[in-house]
């Protein structure tokens, strides 16, 4: 008898939101994460490397991809985003299937996939549940700012980049409010995993 595959639940949140913080809790509550943005960056010292440098020339150095140099060459060109979407894309997708079968084969029966553009990539249609980390904009702000080479300028852009807060806590089925300290922030993730226990999937086959 081949084993359940796990509850996929996906996890995202816009800048500053508290994403990667809530995703710690997750894990220190024993469920499998797969962070999105950790698998690029490895990939940017690995596999993907190669076809980066022939598809953009000057953008490796030292067998990494130079993420400085990358960003100016696709920050203003739709299509070479697109180029880039085409390699990194794909390799994303196989890191995650992989995750998705080693937790299946250890009967875990949740998982969290942290996706930064989950709803941006309509990677929400691979989820059994979606939860949106969320904080009022003057939190989100400050937040923001601390980190380093933060700018008027880049705040505005990444954030235009980004869907709405508010359509992103419209379309969750949970919204965690990251705005009230760790321990909130624990009791809600322990709420969330209990919900999510006796709700039905709805990502593909069961």
């Amino acid at each position: 008898m081949s084993l359940k595959r796990p509850f996929i639940l996906c996890l995202t949140g816009s800048l500053g939101m508290g994403k990667s913080k809530t995703a710690e809790f997750f894990a220190e509550a024993g469920v499998p994460v797969h962070d999105a943005d950790a698998v690029v960056h490895a990939l940017y010292e690995g596999d993907a490397v190669p076809a980066i440098e022939r598809a953009f020339p000057g953008a490796t150095a030292g067998g990494k991809v130079d993420r400085n140099k990358l960003a100016a060459m696709v920050v203003a060109d739709n299509a070479a985003l697109g180029r880039l979407e085409a390699i990194v894309h794909p390799l994303v997708a196989a890191a995650r299937e992989k995750f998705l079968a080693e937790a299946q084969a250890r009967g875990a029966p949740v998982v969290l996939l942290d996706v930064p553009l989950l709803f941006e990539t309509g990677g929400e249609r691979g989820c059994d549940a979606v939860v949106v980390v969320s904080a009022p904009a003057e939190v989100q702000r400050r937040r923001a700012f601390e980190r380093p080479g933060m700018t008027e300028d880049k705040f505005a852009t990444l954030v235009a980049k980004q869907t709405p807060d508010a359509e992103k806590r419209r379309r969750a089925d949970f919204v965690l409010d990251s705005s009230q300290g760790f321990d909130h922030a624990r009791a809600q993730v322990r709420d969330i995993l209990r919900r999510v226990a006796t709700m039905r999937r709805r990502a593909g086959d069961s």
